[in-house]
């Protein structure tokens, strides 16, 4: 049986950082400059935790967390993590970390938890997160994403692209299509203006703009914040917002006109970003979530850059 535990003493974003990178598949919402953007919008606090197994490193947790009247009232979050060195991870280190968690944040009157973990869904780890004492909210399904490994050349990545998708990324390519890249943070303004428009008009979920704003304000000095736009005679048609985290990337959100669509623009603006990214070093490619209910087309459009598909094992409280 295996020994958990957590090491809450204060972590500089530089030590964060240097242990995040060794990480494969870290998650943007774990990363530093999150818990910095969401204290902004949402005024909460941020513990960053090392985990040690049997004494010895084996991840890292970011929580979020807000409380009043000494933390009589207490709100607190764990999303997609927590996340594992080389080696760790498996459902019994899963089982060990939510013993311990439990042990340090137990259930009680006027503490609210909620806890989004980056565990696949399987047998062992609802077994696992039902033994640490939390309850899964069934009414709402795992989350399930997209990651595209980025290991491969990029000759063998455009390869395993689903074949409709390579044909029209390549007829995209022979367009007037221009496609450009701001990491300086220029175009964010018009980005977020027409993203919030889009959102609005259509009616599906997506981060605010008030969070993307200060995701944008932490991550755009650290040159991990990048506005892909697709032009179409000096008209942007079509844009998507990719976030850089250690050895990974987000595909955070995107918008496109009818111009664009018709144009293929969203799968040129994918390969690019596809492309810069692994020229970056990045290794894991998160294409952000899907699922059928509301949004069978956009899954259907992220399956094809020929990713693995992860469904994680739920919510808990």
């Amino acid at each position: 049986m295996v020994h958990c535990t957590i090491d809450w003493s204060p972590m500089s974003a530089d030590a964060w950082d240097d242990a995040f990178k060794s990480i494969r598949r870290s998650t943007l919402l774990q990363h530093f400059p999150y818990a910095q953007a969401n204290r902004a919008t949402n005024q909460t606090g941020a513990k960053h935790g090392k985990i040690l197994i049997d004494e010895v490193p084996a991840g890292l947790v970011q929580v979020s967390e807000v409380g009043v009247l000494r933390n009589m009232f207490h709100a607190v979050s764990l999303d997609r993590g927590p996340l594992w060195f080389a080696g760790y991870g498996s459902p019994e280190h899963v089982a060990a970390f939510f013993s311990c968690f439990a042990e340090q944040f137990p259930k009680r009157l006027g503490r609210k938890l909620r806890v989004l973990p980056e565990a696949k869904d399987n047998t062992p780890n609802r077994l696992a997160m039902e033994k640490a004492g939390y309850a899964r909210r069934d009414e709402v399904p795992g989350y399930e994403t997209i990651w595209l490994a980025l290991d491969e050349d990029t000759e063998s990545l455009r390869a395993g692209l689903n074949g409709k998708w390579r044909n029209i990324l390549s007829k995209s390519e022979r367009s007037a299509l221009t496609v450009s890249e701001d990491w300086s943070g220029a175009t964010s303004a018009h980005f977020l203006t027409t993203y919030e428009a889009d959102r609005t008009e259509k009616g599906y979920e997506g981060p605010s703009v008030k969070l993307l704003v200060q995701l944008l304000k932490h991550m755009i000095p650290r040159q991990e914040a990048v506005i892909f736009n697709a032009k179409d005679q000096d008209e942007v048609v079509a844009a998507i917002l990719v976030f850089l985290h250690g050895s990974s990337a987000t595909y955070q959100v995107g918008w496109t006109t009818g111009a664009g669509r018709k144009l293929g623009a969203h799968h040129q603006l994918l390969w690019r970003a596809v492309v810069q990214l692994k020229q970056k070093g990045v290794l894991d490619f998160d294409l952000g979530g899907i699922n059928d209910d509301g949004a069978a087309g956009v899954k259907k459009f992220k399956q094809g850059l020929g990713g693995k598909e992860v469904r994680l094992v739920g919510f808990f409280n």
